[in-house]
């Protein structure tokens, strides 16, 4: 290997070691990002921005086929429309990010830059609705959002960020409570479907909901350093909004009545949970579902007579189903494209030279394993095809059981807050239920209440962190 070589391919820091330098090494190594020349902004690179991809056609080809359809609405929000609810801009009033001038003049009115779009959707909503015949509005958008965030990490918390949000009117409560858990499903569906990680679904404490929701529910992810992402988001609004914008329609009573809200949102955050939950100290391992490159091609001694001819048969012969590419770049060794393409979690690799052709077979490498065997050539599609179907159910099993290893019960709060410093996973305890017990909690751990299960289990009659009566269960972690 040459000079150039070896200074390319560099170790990864070991996750056991440094975990957030880990995280660091991966993204930057993989060529998954960079960093631009404002802080907290990201340059999404080619690689990166190729997972984004299949997880939006996923999820938009999901939101398609329940009826939504996706709209744009304006970058920039007169601060007027920001003002009309006052809990939801004090909610983000930290992170916006404002435009002061149009040129060289100074604007009448300040615009933010959108930390999110209820305001201005909320504001055309008013403008375009007149009935229930119209309803029920199904409507999402896919932009990026700016939030102007004090320490940033690629894809976890950047200043901009990429996402979808889905804003629908429903004429009744329980339709939009219908169109609110319907939706985290079809997270829940794309987080274990797609990207083979598991998640916990549940109800976000009243602290922790969204500013200006009636309820907030949430899907979990436990990532391989034992902190949780909250992975996607899904709230119900009632009627704060549509009251505070005026959003009226005429009901089939005859009556002037205001219709039900809901916003639901995932973003590139998940390319980082795609990351913490799967990789090693080899760098990235990506689910076959989301992967740009599902299988490699590396030809083996390429020079001789017939090599690159057979590589490029077994790539047609793979069809266009698969999404596989041929490393023959002539100036890196065999070893180097073994490195890089481990190193860039591509779950299958398949290796072809002289012996193989002589053998009519291949040598597949996959990396969720890091196992190798021989395969005929006959029936090759076939049996890639059934390999990545078992690399992502290997994974999610890999990945439920890391969870599972990382998931505890709480016997009383001195003894939890030992285990969460010393051993940080999910813990499942009950909880009174009241604010001053969950601002405790955060105070003297740094972990927060994830979530309110939908599955829940009755762990006892006492809250675990204050001895109050219980009334739920909750699972309580550190979270990015």
């Amino acid at each position: 290997m040459s000079k150039q070589e070896k200074q390319f391919v560099q170790d990864i820091t070991p996750m056991e070691v440094d975990f957030p330098q880990w995280y660091t090494d991966v993204i930057l190594k993989t060529e998954l990002v960079d960093y631009s020349p404002v802080r907290g902004f990201m340059v999404i690179k080619h690689y990166g921005y190729a997972i984004w991809e299949n997880i939006q056609k996923y999820m938009d080809k999901r939101f398609k086929d329940t009826g939504h359809k996706n709209m744009y609405f304006p970058l920039l929000i007169p601060e007027s429309l920001l003002q009309k609810e006052a809990e939801h801009v004090e909610g983000f009033a930290p992170e916006v990010a404002w435009v002061t001038h149009g040129g060289k003049e100074e604007l009448a009115e300040r615009l933010c830059i959108r930390p999110t779009s209820e305001t201005i959707i909320c504001a055309m909503y008013a403008k375009w609705l007149k009935s229930y015949r119209e309803l029920p509005y199904l409507f999402n958008q896919w932009c990026s959002v700016v939030r102007w965030e004090k320490s940033t990490r690629p894809f976890l918390r950047t200043s901009e960020f990429l996402w979808q949000e889905g804003h629908t009117l429903h004429e009744t409560y329980d339709q939009a409570q219908e169109e609110t858990l319907k939706m985290l499903e079809i997270y829940k569906e794309t987080a274990e479907k797609l990207m083979a990680i598991p998640v916990v679904t549940g109800r976000k404490s009243d602290k922790e909901k969204f500013a200006g929701a009636y309820a907030t529910y949430t899907m979990e992810a436990l990532m391989h350093d034992g902190k949780a992402l909250q992975a996607g988001t899904s709230h119900n609004l009632g009627q704060h909004f549509t009251k505070a914008f005026e959003i009226t329609f005429l009901g089939r009573t005859g009556e002037v009545e205001n219709p039900y809200h809901t916003s639901w949102g995932v973003s590139t955050r998940l390319i980082g949970g795609i990351i913490m939950v799967h990789g090693d100290n080899r760098g990235l391992v990506l689910p076959p579902r989301v992967a740009p490159i599902q299988v490699i091609i590396i030809p083996i001694a390429q020079h001789k007579e017939g090599v690159l001819d057979k590589a490029h048969e077994l790539k047609k012969c793979l069809g266009d189903d698969i999404r596989v590419e041929i490393d023959d770049n002539e100036h890196y060794s065999t070893g180097w494209k073994f490195n890089e393409w481990e190193m860039k979690g591509v779950p299958i690799r398949i290796e072809i030279g002289p012996k193989d052709i002589e053998k009519n077979q291949v040598m597949i490498f996959r990396r969720d394993t890091l196992e190798k065997q021989a395969v005929p050539m006959e029936g090759l599609k076939e049996h890639v095809e059934k390999l990545l179907d078992d690399i992502h159910e290997n994974m999610l099993q890999k990945a439920k059981n890391l969870r599972d290893e990382k998931t505890y019960y709480i016997s009383n709060f001195e003894e939890f807050k030992i285990k969460m410093e010393q051993s940080p996973g999910f813990a499942k305890g009950m909880w009174c239920g009241k604010r001053e017990c969950e601002d405790n909690v955060r105070a003297e751990t740094g972990a927060s209440i994830r979530c309110i299960p939908f599955e829940q289990e009755d762990l006892g009659d006492k809250c675990h962190f204050c001895q109050s009566e219980a009334k739920h269960m909750v699972y309580v972690a550190k979270a990015y």
